[in-house]
C-alpha cells in the first residue's frame, strides 16, 4: 500500500513524516512555498525525539502522480479546499481510488461520496503545527495522536484494517471503528473553539491562565454556548455523538504534550491559518456546521453564527489573532 498525504501541511506533514520514518511508501501533495521548501531542501519535521531532515517523494498535483491500484488517498487540507481538491483527484486517478478523509469536521465525508465509491472517516487527533514553508512540529510524545478511522457510512473493511495497522507501526494510536462518524461529531464539538482561540490568543500566546477573572470567565461561557447549540442541533437531527467520558476514555495512555526545544507551542489550525494569512479558514465547515443544522432542525444558534460573522471579519479585514477579548466575542453571541 502506498499512502498519498493530499495537503502536507501540519496533520499531513505530521503523518507522513512518522509513516516515512518508518518504512512505509509515501508521497506528499502540497503547494505554493511549503511544496519548493520540500522538494529543494526537504522536510524538516521537529518532534519530542529530535529533528528530522527528511526527502520524501512530493508532488504539486495529482495529475504529476502515477497512480496505481496499491494507492490510497489521505485528504488531509482544510474543508474549505476539499471541493476542488476532490475534483482534481478524481481527474487524475479516477474514481475508484479509496479516499480517506482525515480532517476536522464532518462534511468532506459527503462531499467525497459524491465522487468516489470508497469513502473512510478518520478522526484526526493530532497535536500539530505548520507556520513556515517546508516545516511541519508537533509535541505529542508517546504516541503520535490519535487516528481511528472507518468506512463511510459505517463499518470497517481490510483496507481500515491494513491501514489502522500501518499507522500504529507508525507510532500512532489507531484503532478500526465501524461507527467513526460518533467520534467526529464529538471532535467537531472541541473545534467549534478553533475561531475563539484564534480571535482571543495573540501571537505572544496569552491564554485564559494570564487573563483576568472576568475575561477567563467570558471564555468559558463562550465555550458553554457554542457546545449547548451544538448538542442541542445533535439531538433534533437524531445524530449520535459520542460522549466526553467515551472520549476520555479514548484519549487515556495515549499521548502527552510535551516540549521541543526550539519550537513553541503557538494555537490550533484557525489560529494558523490566520496567522499565515492564507486568506480563508475554516469556520463555516464546523461552526457553520452546526448553523446549518439549527436552521434545517429549527434550532437557534446565534453563537455559533456569530463565530461565522466573527471569522469572516478577521480574514476580510486582515485582522492579526488576539484581536478581541472573550468579553467583546461574548457580546457578539448575545446580540450585542
Amino acid at each position: 500500500m502506498r499512502v498519498i498525504i493530499y495537503g502536507a501541511g501540519g496533520i499531513g506533514g505530521t503523518i507522513g513524516a512518522r509513516l516515512h520514518v518508518a518504512g512505509a511508501d509515501v508521497l506528499l501533495i502540497a503547494r505554493g512555498q511549503h511544496l519548493k521548501a520540500m522538494q529543494t531542501d526537504g522536510l524538516t519535521f521537529a518532534a519530542p525525539d529530535g529533528v528530522h531532515h527528511l526527502r520524501i517523494p512530493v508532488a504539486g498535483h495529482p495529475a504529476e502522480v502515477a497512480w496505481s491500484a496499491d494507492d490510497v488517498v489521505l485528504l488531509t487540507m482544510k474543508t474549505q479546499h476539499t471541493t476542488t481538491a476532490l475534483d482534481d483527484l478524481a481527474a487524475a486517478a479516477g474514481h475508484d481510488v479509496p479516499v480517506v478523509c482525515a480532517q476536522n469536521g464532518v462534511a468532506n465525508e459527503r462531499m467525497a461520496l459524491r465522487r468516489f465509491a470508497r469513502v473512510y472517516g478518520m478522526l484526526v487527533n493530532l497535536p500539530a503545527i505548520h507556520l513556515e514553508p517546508g516545516e511541519v512540529v508537533t509535541h505529542a510524545a508517546g504516541a503520535g495522536g490519535i487516528l481511528d478511522t472507518g468506512c463511510y457510512p459505517h463499518g470497517v473493511d481490510p483496507l481500515v484494517e491494513s491501514l489502522m495497522a500501518m499507522l500504529t507501526g507508525a507510532g500512532f494510536s489507531a484503532e478500526p471503528d465501524g461507527r467513526i462518524m460518533r467520534k467526529k461529531y464529538a471532535k467537531l464539538l472541541m473545534n467549534l473553539g478553533n475561531i475563539v482561540q484564534a480571535a482571543t490568543v495573540s501571537a505572544d500566546g496569552e491564554d485564559a491562565q494570564e487573563m483576568a477573572a472576568e475575561e477567563a470567565a467570558a471564555l468559558k461561557t463562550v465555550y458553554s454556548m457554542l457546545r449547548a447549540e451544538a448538542l442541542a442541533c445533535f439531538e433534533a437531527a437524531g445524530i449520535d455523538c459520542a460522549s466526553r467520558e467515551e472520549v476520555r476514555a479514548r484519549h487515556e495512555n495515549t499521548y502527552r504534550m510535551v516540549d521541543v526545544p526550539g519550537y513553541t507551542r503557538p494555537g490550533g489550525s484557525s489560529w494558523q491559518s490566520l496567522s499565515r494569512g492564507t486568506g480563508n479558514v475554516e469556520t463555516d465547515y464546523l461552526n457553520g456546521e452546526i448553523s446549518l443544522l439549527g436552521s434545517l432542525y429549527g434550532v437557534p444558534t446565534p453563537a455559533n453564527r456569530a463565530c461565522q460573522a466573527i471569522a469572516t471579519r478577521m480574514v476580510g479585514e486582515r485582522l492579526p489573532v488576539g484581536s478581541f477579548t472573550p468579553t467583546e466575542l461574548l457580546g457578539l453571541m448575545s446580540g450585542g
